[in-house]
Formats: C-alpha cells, sequence, structure tokens
C-alpha cells in the first residue's frame, strides 16, 4: 500500500465514487473543487488508487471531510482508518483549539465515523444536520 498526499486527480476521485452512492459530477468542477481542497490523501494498492478522502474549509476554525472513499473489496482492511488517520493528521497541524470539523455520512457508515469522535445528530445539544444539492439561482 503506498499512501499520497495531495495526489487526487478528476480521474481518482470520480472512478471511486462510482462504486457507491455518490453524486457524479463534470470534470471540469470537479478539477475546481480539488483546486480549493485544503488536503487530500489517496491510497494505492501498487498502482491502483483504493480509497481516498479530502478536507475543505478556513484551514483554521471549520473543517469539513469529504469524499472518503473505499473500494468496496478494500472494506474492512483498514483503509478507511488510514485516510482519517491522514486527515486528522493535517488537522492537527492547522486547527486551532475547539476547531469545528464536520461531515456528513453515508448511510449506515456512522459507527465508522463514531470511532473517530463524531457524533449523530439529531441530539440534545445539536439539532440535525442538514444538506442541499444546489440547483441555481433560488435553489427551487
Amino acid at each position: 500500500m503506498k499512501i499520497v498526499d495531495n495526489g487526487l486527480t478528476a480521474k481518482i476521485f470520480t472512478e471511486l465514487r462510482k462504486s457507491g452512492p455518490f453524486m457524479p459530477y463534470d470534470e471540469a468542477d470537479i478539477n475546481i473543487a480539488l483546486q480549493n481542497t485544503l488536503y487530500s490523501v489517496v491510497i494505492y494498492d501498487e498502482d491502483k488508487p483504493i480509497g481516498a478522502a479530502r478536507l475543505v474549509g478556513d484551514n483554521r476554525i471549520a473543517f469539513f471531510i469529504k469524499d472518503v472513499v473505499v473500494l468496496p473489496d478494500y472494506q474492512g482492511k483498514r483503509i478507511g482508518d488510514t485516510l482519517m488517520k491522514q486527515i486528522f493528521k493535517y488537522i492537527d497541524q492547522h486547527a486551532c483549539e475547539k476547531a469545528y470539523v464536520g461531515l456528513m455520512s453515508t448511510p449506515h457508515k456512522e459507527g465508522f465515523y463514531e470511532r473517530y469522535g463524531f457524533i449523530k445528530r439529531p441530539n440534545e445539544d445539536f439539532g440535525a444536520g442538514m444538506v442541499m444539492y444546489y440547483k441555481g439561482g433560488n435553489n427551487k
């Protein structure tokens, strides 16, 4: 296994995301998103990308973990754990005290993230997490 920091490309992003229930995006949009990514990590089995993750945010107070993907044949082999450790190594170097680190889990993967201290919402302290897929204009 090989770990490559900041090596995520539009091709790798697209290919890995085909393995799950992820929204497809145009290559031009992916390239802009990757240019604005704080940090990314890709894990290879020889020359084959088998997992990736990226981090977006303001690089101090707010971080959002995005696009954590491990190919199905490699799940359960600590690839996701390695991705998260690399993400947190970056956060440790840049985050201020009490920085916000968020993510939106795919269905039934919440337990994986709870191992890293993430909490399910809603609960008595926090409201439900929310998301929208922007359609332009007023999003109607």
